[in-house]
């Protein structure tokens, strides 16, 4: 069996672009409805009953468009929205996000694991009970990282501003000797390198997006929602906000030259 139809990926604005592209490494022959709420963006800062509702109303307009599941790319949305999203819409199946607490437990030396996620993804129960089923035995030092997604979103990765911000944030982290870092935010891969550079090579980074994509991979096979054949899928980029603004940071974090349109939501 083979499934042609797309699977729907939406975040606030580009942070979901770090899970595209794993789809597009992964799962070459799957085409994608990518959608950037950037009219809302950022969600961090936001309720989680405004993410909430934004969530529902994206997803009803991700079906309208016809696509086989989806992604939810945004730890923020997954933590406010998912099991909502589930009960509202129960003839689709969805992979969300939450902080790969597991794999850092698992993974942690000295039993210190640092999580660097918005304040919103540490409100959501999603948040808690990741920690209830994955924290035991060791110490989780948190830290919202307040400003960070604008800057992604503004398209700077390097420099002065970006490293003064990431070194407030790292600086209590590095002092509890944490020695594995967890990104709980898909924005958060696009400055990968600045964060690796302030930490040293003794601290691990966790990047959540391979494993999403792989996860992406499982269910669809699971449930001959697979594309087949030969050819690549293709990928349509929508935005609540600006249409060229957005292909343009498209262009900035994966090297892509596309087309985007703006769709009211």
């Amino acid at each position: 069996m083979s499934d042609g139809r797309a699977v729907g990926v939406f975040d606030s604005g580009v942070g979901g672009l770090s899970i595209l592209s794993e789809i597009h490494r992964q799962l070459r022959h799957e085409s994608v409805v990518y959608l950037a709420d950037q009219a809302w963006a950022p969600y961090g800062e936001r309720s989680l009953d405004e993410v909430r509702a934004r969530s529902i109303a994206i997803v009803d307009h991700l079906l309208g468009r016809g696509v086989k599941m989806v992604v939810v790319a945004c730890n923020t949305a997954s933590a406010a929205a998912l099991h909502d999203l589930r009960e509202v819409f129960p003839m689709i199946r969805f992979v969300g996000m939450e902080p790969a607490v597991k794999p850092a437990a698992e993974q942690s030396g000295r039993g210190v694991v640092g999580v660097l996620a918005t304040r919103a993804t540490f409100q959501g129960e999603l948040y808690a009970s990741v920690i209830d089923r994955h924290a035991g035995g060791v110490r989780v030092v948190e830290r919202p990282g307040t400003g960070l997604v604008e800057l992604i979103e503004a398209g700077r990765r390097n420099g002065p501003e970006v490293d003064g911000l990431l070194r407030e944030h790292l600086a209590p982290m590095l002092a509890a000797g944490i020695d594995t870092l967890v990104l709980g935010c898909t924005h958060y891969p696009f400055i990968g390198d600045a964060i690796r550079r302030i930490l040293g090579d003794s601290v691990r980074l966790i990047d959540p997006a391979p494993a999403v994509a792989r996860q992406l991979g499982r269910v669809l096979a699971c449930d001959d929602l697979a594309a087949g054949g030969d050819v690549a899928g293709h990928t349509t980029y929508l935005t609540t906000g600006d249409a060229e603004h957005f292909a343009t940071q498209v262009g900035w974090l994966l090297g892509l030259t596309v087309t985007a349109r703006t769709t009211s939501i």
